[in-house]
């Protein structure tokens, strides 16, 4: 068979799209964009005609807007953020921490198993983030390096994720795509065997031999010494430091600050002589511990936050009296409020009451802060020191937007939490038993935890990610393309014909590979729905049962084990474990390798091939 222009032109408009994604400069749903708009309007200026009927109408492309494995990742998305707001999962968070505090190895072996399961059934970002602070805490308590046991949580989560429908947007798209093709319904739990098995092999490699490939990394997130902030000591009116020297305050505060510069006006730095006098409104900027900071706080006489500053004062809505302080460091991470956006957009204090006192950057600690405090653009593992009320900082963790690494208090837990849990027992159990879809209960779950409280708008709406939506409906649409132009059976062709010579079993396990790749270099939502039709018309060229083909496009599309770009926890774990690129490949090339031979092992022999 020899392809038309049109399935040419969508071939190429795949590769290019496979090519954007990769771009780190442009956001993610920007490519979406813009692939779907030269799809449309391609099909629309120059119509696709077969047999003489009109073929793919570009309204088809937005189809996968109101596609029903969208409707359940979106769904699904914002009924797990009610288990993160309320705390729902504490009471394992709270096993996982004692269990650190006394048998590390074991514990280590209890966490990558709690969080595999966990991902079966939920989100594995909430996962994540909820066992990065019992990490990091065990950690400083236990004197172990947190970078040798943070990157195999995470990757232990993408395993875990792999054994049920709903345990990834992956898994939910490959099985909606199927069947929208007209394939075997696939049922929650069908192929948790063949990754209990293989998974199981995984895990132990995480547990016993992952951390021994790790080097000891100094994390943002975890330093050995107390972490140094960037901060400004304002000199007050009738302070000790109004109208001494530099030389006079240095030995006042004991010899050991270190000032990096000195702040008259916007347009006036002073040099950093020791005669210099210090008048009211100066701006010391110095870098040290929490401790020390406020140590110099008081001794001098100086605050850590602007008390003349009009658009964020110092009122009844953020007070800042002795009584009942206290100083919390939370943690930037992707998807929280104040992820790429500076405290002033935020409006930081007057939402939560807090005052921001100093800054430790995460991929530059020993960068300057030389602006303002509340104009400075937040990076994920940026942590920022507050100090408010021990109701605010309480009130900050029980909203479940921010990550609170003070290590003192529990976890985010409220009344709402049981409840919480109820509803998502129900959505899985409805999905599990044949019930009604997932789609469905997801929902009717969703629903439920909105009204019964667990669950606010603002948060629901906060747990929808634009690019993982733009990426599915893309994707959705170029895999329709692929299929009605029938370039995915061309493409399905040349590739049979090239392992032709080869047993089925072989086939199978070269195209695990393939999808195995591709995820690792784009978006695994987009390897997935470009590669289960094809998967599909290779089964058909073959003559076999598409299932085991489908199932590799699943497998394949979840491995994103080998680079930091492959899922978005592995960005997370990045940020937050002061990993470095090689470290991913140290771990990710040889836990693929073991699921790769893994699964061709075991798929041909559970389908017969």
């Amino acid at each position: 068979m020899t392809p038309d222009a049109h399935g040419i032109a969508v071939l190429v408009l795949t590769i290019l799209a496979l090519f954007l994604f990769t771009r780190d400069r442009i956001p993610l749903e920007s490519s979406a964009l813009t692939i779907l708009i030269i799809l449309v309007v391609g099909f629309e200026l120059i119509p696709y005609y077969r047999e003489g009927e009109r073929v793919l109408q570009p309204s088809e492309f937005f189809s996968g807007f109101g596609n029903e494995a969208l409707v359940a990742i979106c769904a699904l998305m914002m009924v797990g953020k009610a288990l993160e707001t309320t705390g729902a999962l504490q009471p394992l968070a709270n096993v996982v921490g004692k269990a650190w505090s006394t048998r590390p190895v074991l514990a280590l072996l209890t966490t990558l198993l709690a969080g595999a399961v966990l991902s079966a059934f939920m989100n594995n970002t909430p996962i994540v983030v909820l066992l990065m602070p019992i990490l990091v805490g065990a950690s400083l308590r236990s004197k172990f390096p947190v970078s040798e046991v943070m990157l195999p949580m995470g990757l232990a989560t993408i395993v875990g994720g792999m054994s049920t429908t709903i345990g990834t947007s992956t898994n939910l798209l490959v099985v909606g795509i199927s069947q929208d093709l007209g394939m075997h319904k696939f049922a929650m739990f069908e192929w948790v065997l063949p990754v209990a098995i293989v998974g199981g092999v995984a895990i132990a490699f995480l547990w016993l031999v992952a951390p021994r490939l790790l080097p000891d990394r100094t994390p943002p997130m975890a330093d050995t010494m107390p972490r140094v902030f960037s901060a400004q000591l304002h000199v007050k009116e009738g302070g000790y430091s109004d109208g001494k020297t530099l030389s006079e305050v240095l030995a006042k505060a004991g010899g050991n600050m270190r000032i990096d510069k000195i702040q008259r006006s916007e347009s006036l730095q002073l040099a950093k002589l020791p005669s210099v006098t210090l008048q009211p409104g100066d701006r010391l900027f110095v870098k040290d511990s929490p401790e020390n900071l406020k140590h110099y706080e008081q001794t001098l006489g100086a605050t850590l936050f602007n008390i003349t500053d009009l658009e964020h004062p110092v009122d009844d809505d953020t007070p800042l009296k002795a009584e009942g302080q206290q100083l919390a460091e939370v943690v930037v991470t992707r998807g929280s409020p104040l992820h790429l956006r500076s405290l002033a957009a935020a409006r930081f204090s007057s939402s939560y009451g807090l005052m921001p006192l100093a800054l430790h950057r995460a991929r530059a600690p020993s960068s300057q802060v030389t602006g303002d405090l509340n104009m400075i653009r937040l990076r994920a593992g940026d942590v920022l020191l507050v100090q408010g009320s021990r109701k605010a900082i309480s009130r900050l963790k029980d909203s479940g937007s921010m990550l609170v690494l003070d290590g003192t208090t529990d976890l985010p837990h409220t009344h709402n939490a049981k409840r919480a849990l109820a509803i998502m027992g129900f959505v899985v159990a409805a999905a599990a038993l044949g019930i009604m879809p997932i789609s469905v209960s997801a929902v009717v779950g969703l629903g439920l935890m909105i009204a019964t409280g667990c669950l606010g708008w603002r948060d629901a709406a906060g747990a929808l990610s634009i690019p993982v939506v733009m990426i599915i409906v893309t994707s959705l649409a170029l895999g329709r393309a692929l299929v009605e132009t029938e370039m995915a059976l061309y493409i399905a062709h040349g590739f049979v014909e090239a392992v032709s010579a080869l047993p089925t079993a072989y086939i199978l396990s070269a195209f695990l590979l393939l999808m195995t790749l591709m995820t690792n270099v784009v978006s695994n939502n987009a390897a997935a729905a470009i590669g289960t039709p094809i998967a599909i018309s290779i089964a058909q060229e073959l003559g076999v049962s598409p299932e085991p083909f489908i199932l590799a496009v699943l497998f394949g599309a979840n491995m994103s084990f080998a680079t930091p770009y492959g899922y978005q926890t592995n960005l997370l774990i990045l940020s937050a474990g002061g990993y470095k690129f090689s470290d991913f490949l140290r771990v990710g090339i040889p836990l693929t390798i073991i699921m790769w031979l893994g699964f061709s092992l075991v798929l041909p022999a559970l389908y017969d091939l």
